[in-house]
Order: structure tokens, then C-alpha cells, then sequence
């Protein structure tokens, strides 16, 4: 019983990488509600997530869409970098709180947690390789994830509060 139970466990943990959802309950069950390029694809035809900033400035993000619960658990894992303006946008079926961690992601990352009428509610800075609690932790129930480099946010006046036009 004991094997079957470690065995759950690193299963569990493998799934909830960069990115994963450790609080999701519907991580396992997630189908793919968001347009877009998917995650580990070329730049070429990447979504797009636009900010209505504070101060009324329009910020335009190029994302890959992860999805799924493989993609979303891979999420940035292992890259040594990501490009200007560009980032990551987690989708889950429904609201739920979510936290997300830094396992093998060695890239400096923002990740700003967004709830289904496009409402951001928080944005936390991420440390590279930190998969030690608490993790980076939605305050409320959320439906979306979107990381892009550390400082991206905070360079171009993106606040809690502001509204982010998703993906269909």
C-alpha cells in the first residue's frame, strides 16, 4: 500500500510542474477551451492576450496556450530563456484556486492569475528552480495563468484589476 501511495504521490508531483495547478482539482480533466498555438510550437502563429493597463495603455502578450494537463504541467520547464513580449497562458475548464511553482524552470517569470471575466486578481514574481512551499498561490478562485519574464508586468503598468482580452 505504501508503494502505491509514493507511486501516487511522484505522479502527482511530475504532473503539477511549472505551470501545474497543486491546488486544481480539475487538472486531470481539462479540455481545451482556448484558440491558439500550442505549448512547445513555433512563434509564428501564437495567440494573442491584450491588456487594457492601468493608465489606459494596450499591452499585447504572444502566447503559447497550454491546455492541457501535460502541456500545463511541462508548462516553461527546461527553457533557458523566453522572447520579448512573449509568454505562457495556462486555461482550466472552470474557476479554482491555483498555485503554481518553478520546477526545473530556469527562467525569472511573472505570472499574473486572471478569473474568468479577464479580471486580473494577482500578480506574483517567480524565482527560477524554487519548488519548495508555498508555492505562488491565487489569492481567489481563478481560470487562468498567464507567465511572461519577471519585470514584464511592472515594465508596462499591467495592475491587479486590469482587464486581459483571452484567447476564444
Amino acid at each position: 500500500m505504501k508503494r502505491y501511495r509514493l507511486a501516487f504521490l511522484v505522479l502527482v508531483l511530475v504532473l503539477a510542474g511549472c505551470g501545474g495547478a497543486t491546488a486544481s482539482s480539475d487538472h486531470h480533466s481539462q479540455n481545451g477551451t482556448a484558440a491558439g498555438k500550442k505549448a512547445g510550437s513555433g512563434t509564428s502563429d501564437l495567440a494573442t492576450v491584450d491588456i487594457d493597463a492601468s493608465g489606459g495603455k494596450q499591452v499585447e502578450v504572444r502566447v503559447e496556450i497550454a491546455d492541457n494537463p501535460f502541456e500545463r504541467a511541462r508548462g516553461l520547464m527546461y527553457r533557458k530563456a523566453l522572447g520579448k513580449n512573449r509568454g505562457m497562458l495556462f486555461v482550466f475548464s472552470k474557476e479554482q484556486p491555483l498555485s503554481f511553482w518553478m520546477k526545473n524552470t530556469y527562467i525569472p517569470l511573472s505570472v499574473a492569475y486572471i478569473d474568468s471575466k479577464g479580471r486580473i486578481t494577482d500578480i506574483l514574481d517567480m524565482k527560477p528552480l524554487d519548488d519548495k512551499p508555498p508555492h505562488y498561490v491565487s489569492s481567489e478562485p481563478v481560470r487562468y495563468a498567464l507567465e511572461v519574464n519577471q519585470g514584464f508586468f511592472e515594465k508596462h503598468g499591467v495592475k491587479v484589476g486590469d482587464i486581459a482580452k483571452l484567447p476564444d
